[in-house]
């Protein structure tokens, strides 16, 4: 049961699509209204927990086109999200907009968030740490994994309005956005590119 918690808090901590958007809308919009977001994304999460639990996954990354689609889907939307933080102009925002996100565009970014899928696999099919008592096992991994997940997600967050508190200058904050657009793309490129690997 260690190995499985000190493998959730990693792989949950770095960076993915979820918690750099969490920093970014926090930076744009603050702490308060980008909570329904970060409440989205935990469902979201928990959403794709149940489809590795179940098998459904599985079943639907099986198929080659299905696969391809919901990986283009992915990539599609996520790249729209990075051209919003690269082209932000002179404020370090995610997505220049009156109204912040809101709770279903964080369950829509997790359903196709291709990092989530393979955290969330890894995590189920492996580290069997009670084999006799498949229900102990599955419900405790499902706690250590939601007590880990909502503090990760609110602290990104808070980075991200805290980072917004800076007031850095214009030449600054357009660096922070093209490297924060980066590290987006390459993280959902290497998680996308090993949901398109066939199935073992």
């Amino acid at each position: 049961m260690l190995s499985f918690t000190l493998a959730v808090f990693f792989l949950i901590i770095t960076p993915g699509p979820a918690v750099l958007t969490a920093a970014g809308f926090g930076a744009s919009y603050g702490f308060r209204r980008s909570i329904s977001y970060v409440v989205g994304l935990l469902v979201g999460a928990n959403l794709i927990m149940l489809l590795v639990i179940t098998g459904l996954s599985a079943v639907v990354l099986s198929a080659p086109w299905l696969r391809f689609v919901l990986v283009a889907a992915s990539l599609l939307f996520l790249l729209y999200l990075a051209s919003k933080i690269a082209f932000a102009g002179t404020k370090i925002a995610f997505v220049q907009s009156e109204r912040p996100p809101g709770f279903w565009s964080g369950v829509l970014i997790q359903t196709v968030n291709p990092k989530a899928y393979a955290v969330m696999t890894s995590l189920f099919t492996g580290f069997n740490y009670a084999p006799d008592a498949f229900l102990f096992e599955i419900i405790t991994k499902i706690l250590i994994a939601n007590a880990f997940w909502l503090p990760i997600h609110l602290l990104w967050l808070w980075a991200g309005v805290q980072l917004h508190a800076l007031n850095l200058s214009a030449r600054a904050q357009r660096g922070i956005n093209f490297a924060m657009a980066g590290a987006l793309l390459i993280v959902v490129v290497l998680s996308g590119s090993s949901l398109l690997l066939p199935p073992a």
